[in-house]
Order: C-alpha cells, then structure tokens, then sequence
C-alpha cells in the first residue's frame, strides 16, 4: 500500500502538479465513504458565475457538480468552525 504525503497542499496545487505529470497519487487514499441518499436540486447562476465554475472545473479537471459541492462544502465547514457573532441589540 503506497504511503500517503502528510504535507497539507491545496486541490489546485495537486491538479498543477498533475497537470505538470507529475505522480500525485501519494494524496490520496483510496478510502471514502459514499454519502447517501441524495436529492437533486436546483440553482440559478448568472453567466458570470457559470463562467468561473467552468474555468475552475476545466483547471482541476473535474465536473462542475464537483466544483460546486466542493465550494459548498468548504463554505459551510468553515462557517461552522468560525466564531459566532453577536447579535445586535437594537
């Protein structure tokens, strides 16, 4: 079983390293968990940020469901860890 890489890197900077060739499969683990059930929604963008969902997908080389989930995803882990505000008293 190949030994995972321990440094922390970014999922862009692993897509520029396998954009370069370079192996890149020590970042991963071949272990997950598949999440289920999922429901299927829908979201309006304006072209502007359909525009940058698809250039982000087409650099990372991925769909942009998955640019989209992984976007989403990170917003809300780091809402969740963030410090809450305070109300303001009126």
């Amino acid at each position: 079983m190949p030994k995972t890489s321990r440094t922390k890197i970014s999922p862009d900077e692993i897509a520029e390293k396998a954009s370069r060739g370079e192996d890149v499969s020590s970042y991963f683990t071949n272990q997950f968990e598949v999440v289920r059930p999922v429901r299927r929604v829908n979201v309006d963008f304006t072209p502007g940020m359909l525009r940058q969902l698809d250039e982000r997908a087409a650099r990372l080389n991925i769909s942009r469901q998955a640019v989209i989930k992984t976007l989403l995803s990170r917003a809300m882990a780091e809402e969740a860890t963030a410090k809450p505000r305070s109300k303001r008293t009126s």
